[in-house]
């Protein structure tokens, strides 16, 4: 530390930016010839990189060219498939005329050994008869083949050839051309008939099909008629009596056999009514069903309304009254087997003491609360209805579709283009029936359409003639019809109606229903319930 005193530290020098400068700076203001190395080395540098831009740029402009090009190597290739694809199709629809037109040719020449065949006795074997019989059985089998292959064999075209030159043997050997025509029109006679034939058949069946109960439902109407016998008589009586001919309450007609489809109108018309305890059902049927009937609304009763069963063989009015059967005897309709379907006819006498009622088809849904309609002016109207005559619509009907206006009777009476109206949900004014004496109107109609054809069998046709001029227009969405046999119902109308119709032979309780519209029916049955359960009554 002593030693130490007599040393000196060395000073602190703190540069500056501005001042301070590196040994390589100071060099180079020293030496002039610095700057023109510098310089030339910035120049060799901008040289160098503008050489290098423009590289890159006749590179990227190269890029975009090689891109341009395969976009449109690919546009052409696409465009060149499209047009073998075109040209394919062309190909294969030209083949498939030429097949078409072999196929025909090859059942005309089927038709003419066949017919060369009916000259013959039945019993003979000469030469010719077997020929025939053999050139038959191979041009069907070729028939057979083009049309599996969708395309003709050469074997197939040297068939037609023998075909042709038997068919021309047999010409000579039976030369007689009026007897040969005669033949073919026989023939054809009878195939058109055949076909007629056929289709009437399958109308019949498709609406007989559309008319069955299923088997479950069946087992339904077992069980209830079963446990309804089982019932003391004074178990068997509905609650609410009083309420039946009150003109002040809303009553419902329902006119059915189907139990699950009465109790699916009655549940979904209460459900939606802003008074159900104003509603009253009054649930028609027939003789055979009515103790299923009672018991699935004595055991199932709706919490306010009021719902009664009777059966129509208490009508005892319709035989002493007006001496009718409302069956047609020998029709093989099966709207006509049904005497129910008649009974709208008789709602003044079915109702004596009531002034409005509103008459619903055991195939409909309400949406929307209908009690509404009781607060409608029917201006002297008997029947207030949608009407069905607008183009285009599924419900689209036309009077002179179903009715006969070749007949003077209608024609003098009716205009053909008058619009009409559907069934399914109508609003009636009784005490307007009566005074009109509409029933004595349809009873007039009725006898002069057993005498003569004067409409389509059902009673559409005869309701028109019957509430001719009597029949109030209602807005379309008071009932939207088409959802038993069209599957494009416009989903909003759907959505807007008040009533639903599954008019057709697709109902909703059968398999062969529209599935798109069976969630608006099914959601009012009661699945749980067990004699549902027992049945296998399921969705």
């Amino acid at each position: 530390m002593q030693e130490s005193e007599g040393l000196k530290e060395p000073p602190l020098v703190v540069y500056k930016d501005d001042t301070s400068k590196s040994a390589a700076n100071l060099s180079s203001s020293e030496d002039p010839s610095f700057g023109e190395v510098r310089k030339g080395a910035n120049d060799a540098d901008l040289s160098e990189n503008s050489g290098c831009s423009a590289t890159r740029h006749d590179a990227d402009e190269s890029g975009q060219k090689r891109h341009l090009e395969e976009r449109l190597a690919v546009s052409r290739a696409k465009e060149e498939s499209r047009a073998d694809r075109v040209q394919l199709n062309k190909v294969v629809r030209s083949r498939s005329r030429i097949v078409d037109v072999k196929v025909k040719e090859m059942k005309d020449q089927v038709i003419r050994a066949k017919a060369y065949l009916n000259f013959t006795p039945s019993n003979s074997s000469s030469h010719m008869v077997k020929e025939l019989k053999l050139r038959i059985k191979e041009v069907e089998r070729a028939m057979s083949q083009s049309t599996k292959d969708s395309r003709l064999s050469r074997s197939s075209l040297q068939k037609m050839k023998g075909m042709e030159a038997t068919l021309s043997k047999a010409s000579r050997i039976y030369p007689d051309c009026a007897a040969m025509i005669r033949k073919l029109r026989a023939m054809t006679y009878n195939a058109e008939e055949q076909v007629r034939s056929q289709r009437n058949q399958e109308t019949f069946l498709r609406a007989l099909g559309g008319r069955t109960i299923p088997k479950g439902l069946h087992c339904l109407s077992m069980r209830l008629t079963a446990e309804y016998f089982a019932l003391e008589p004074e178990e068997r009586e509905f609650r609410f009596k009083h309420k039946l001919q009150n003109p002040h309450f809303y009553h419902f007609a329902v006119f059915s056999d189907n139990i699950l489809a009465c109790s699916v109108v009655v549940n979904s018309t209460i459900s939606t009514a802003r008074e159900p305890e104003k509603i009253v059902f009054h649930v028609v049927t027939d003789s055979l069903n009515l103790p299923a009937m009672s018991m699935w609304f004595l055991i199932n009763p709706p919490s306010k309304a009021t719902v009664h069963v009777e059966s129509m063989d208490n009508f005892h009015w319709l035989t002493t009254k007006y001496n009718v059967t409302l069956q047609r005897e020998g029709s093989i309709d099966p709207r006509y087997i049904s005497e129910l379907n008649h009974l709208r006819f008789y709602l003044p006498d079915v109702f004596p003491r009531l002034n409005k009622v509103v008459l619903l088809d055991h195939d409909v849904v309400v949406k929307r609360d209908i009690t509404r309609l009781w607060r409608i002016n029917t201006r002297g109207k008997v029947n207030g209805a949608v009407q069905t005559c607008t183009e285009g619509e599924p419900s689209f009907r036309r009077m002179d579709m179903f009715v006969n206006f070749t007949d003077p009777i209608i024609a003098n009476k009716f205009d053909a283009k008058t619009c009409t109206w559907a069934f399914g949900m109508n609003i009636f004014d009784l005490a307007e029936w009566r005074r009109r004496n509409l029933t004595g109107v349809y009873h007039k109609y009725l006898h002069l359409g057993n005498k003569r054809p004067l409409w389509k069998e059902g009673s559409l046709p005869i309701g028109w003639l019957t509430f001719y001029k009597h029949t109030l227009a209602l807005d379309k969405n008071w009932h939207v019809l088409g959802l038993g046999h069209d599957s494009n119902v416009r989903q909003e109308d759907i959505d807007q109606a008040s009533v639903v119709h599954f008019d057709g032979i697709r109902k909703p309780w059968l398999d062969i229903g529209i599935e798109r519209y069976k969630h608006l029916w099914r959601k009012h049955v009661k699945y749980e319930h067990p004699y549902l359960q027992q049945c296998n009554v399921h969705e």
